[in-house]
């Protein structure tokens, strides 16, 4: 027999945990520039449906499997089939050290800002808040005006950001290494209501500034043509995808530690709908402030909006400076959040990882968690150079457009057609009270069949010729597929994720080979952004080829 599976001290902690993990620096700055750049309050709507059509199902593939098989993504896949262990692997290592390793030198950058805000070193430098970010602050310009240096254009890693990088990493280690119950439960109990206070402080406070009512218009005003643009459902899609932690293999292992008895379907309802709720409020207080900031340089909004990290570490601090009060304490406050909210995801994928490695070698957890944390210290220094931001670009284009995009398609193909969408729908209504079928089955008929009526409506207005008849026959006989199928579950696995995520796919690669992304070399794409890809599922099928432990080979163990 193996060691007793630790477990959550309550559902509340389960909770805060899912909810921190989903809930990261991406709400607070990318969700409020999607919105905007994709129709406003009209982009609400592929929005909310890809939450219902991909989202929440794959949230429930996760949340299921990892209760079900008491095991960590890679572990949970082997007992599936073995062959398929790879792709457990694959999702938390290149999580751990493809996506984690510029991600904590993001949350570096917001504690030194932390500092920054209190005496605003910004105002008075060359070039303002931007001549300061990119060329004092992280050499990524040789000076201000000039453009951001070329990946191949490495230099010195900038000490400022290596000594808060290190204060991140250790942060993470000393949380994790502690354990479940000790570390990261009380922890997150801490964080979450903490980040939540602080947004609902900064919406309070932005609400009353000048010109918040113009931001508002700009952020939420519905421009309804532009749900006829097929790029507008690719981002709702995307951004549903990333924002829920999907594909990380960090849901499988938290739910992995829930007890026998869980409300599965209701705890991926209430994870998907805090996440999605934090990220619509969070963007009242960034566009708000923003209009603020419009109206005190006489600009219009559009002209103030700038996109992820250009809207948190340049127009932000150019609005702290304008504040007409405390705007010491806005700038601790709103780069606090972004610590927080970027800690409580950096949690949860170190999390994902060691939950993996403890569930196939029997290793000392302070000393692997040391070990794991000064790796990716390390491999996160090319990012601190003065072509880490040109580097960070690119690796997260190729991490989240293509890696996690395929893992999650091969969940939903493994999981559906394999393990069985019915076994898995079976296992969550015994787990819990809340019914799935009882309370939600009709209601995400009904979702599913009104997606994919506008889908066959879009497909309507293409040209003729038998590759629109084709599709728009293959999506008719998927509306009467939902209704058929007796498990919606099931057939949301086999069919409409696959063909979802088949399509973002072939989207992101068709436009990839039109223009190379951001206009960089290509040799650079191939070398830093698929070469760090490939890079993480080789060290993933090297892992994939050493034994389990005879104890942990079968559900329960």
């Amino acid at each position: 027999m193996s060691e007793a599976r630790e477990q959550w001290g309550s559902t509340a902690g389960f909770l805060m945990a899912a909810i921190g993990s989903a809930v990261g620096l991406g709400n607070i700055w990318r969700f409020s520039y999607v919105t905007y750049e994709n129709g406003g309050g009209a982009f609400l709507v592929p929005y909310l449906l890809a939450l219902f059509i991909v989202g929440i199902p794959l949230l429930l593939l996760e949340f299921g499997l990892g209760h079900y098989m008491k095991a960590s993504a890679p572990l949970s896949m082997f007992r599936i089939d073995r062959r398929f262990q790879w792709v457990g692997w694959w999702a938390v290592v290149f999580t751990m050290f493809g996506i984690l390793t510029y991600y904590c030198v993001v949350i570096a950058w917001c504690l030194n800002y932390i500092l920054f805000s209190l005496y605003q070193p910004w105002v008075g430098a060359e070039g303002g808040a931007d001549g300061f970010f990119f060329a004092e602050f992280l050499g990524a310009k040789p000076s201000p005006g000039e453009p951001l240096r070329g990946p191949a254009e490495l230099t010195a890693p900038r000490a400022s950001v290596v000594v808060t990088l290190a204060l991140v990493w250790a942060i993470n280690g000393v949380i994790i290494g502690r354990g479940l119950r000790r570390g990261l439960e009380p922890v997150i109990r801490v964080f979450i209501p903490l980040l939540f206070v602080l947004m609902i402080l900064l919406v309070v406070w932005s609400l009353f500034l000048p010109g918040s009512g113009r931001g508002l218009a700009w952020y939420l005003q519905p421009d309804w043509s532009q749900l006829g643009n097929w790029r507008v459902w690719v981002a709702a899609i995307s951004q549903i995808f990333f924002t829920l932690s999907l594909g990380f293999g960090i849901m499988i292992a938290y739910a992995s530690y829930l007890p026998e008895r869980s409300d599965i379907t209701r705890n991926a309802l209430l994870t998907a709908f805090a996440d999605s709720g934090f990220a619509v409020f969070a963007g009242v207080a960034v566009f708000a402030t923003l209009g603020f900031m419009a109206q005190v340089q006489g600009q219009e909004v559009g002209e103030v909006v700038t996109s992820g990290i250009g809207l948190a570490f340049v127009a932000y601090p150019k609005v702290i400076s304008e504040l007409p009060f405390l705007p010491v304490v806005f700038g601790v406050l709103f780069f606090t959040a972004l610590a927080i909210a970027g800690l409580s995801s950096s949690l949860s994928l170190i999390q994902a990882f060691v939950s993996a490695l403890g569930d196939k070698y029997e290793i000392d957890r302070p000393r692997m968690v040391g070990t794991v944390c000064t790796v990716g210290f390390v491999l996160g220094l090319v990012f601190t150079t003065g072509a880490g931001i040109s580097w960070l670009d690119i690796v997260d284009h190729f991490m989240t457009s293509y890696g996690l995009v395929l893992v999650g398609l091969l969940e939903a193909l493994i999981v559906g057609w394999v393990f069985g969408g019915e076994r898995l729908g079976a296992h969550i209504e015994e787990a819990g009270d809340f019914r799935l079928n009882a309370h939600y089955g009709t209601f995400m008929r009904l979702i599913m069949t009104a997606a994919l009526a506008l889908t066959w409506f879009g497909l309507h207005q293409a040209e003729g010729g038998l590759g629109p008849f084709l599709a728009r026959l293959f999506v008719l006989l998927s509306i009467a597929g939902v209704w058929l199928k007796r498990s919606w579950l099931d057939y949301s696995l086999k069919v409409i994720i696959p063909v979802v995520l088949l399509a973002l796919i072939d989207r992101s690669l068709a436009e990839e080979l039109t223009a190379p992304y951001g206009g960089y070399p290509t040799e650079a794409l191939a070398g830093v952004g698929l070469g760090w890809l490939v890079a993480t599922l080789v060290v993933a099928v090297a892992i994939d080829r050493h034994s389990w432990r005879e104890s942990q080979r079968r559900p329960g163990s």
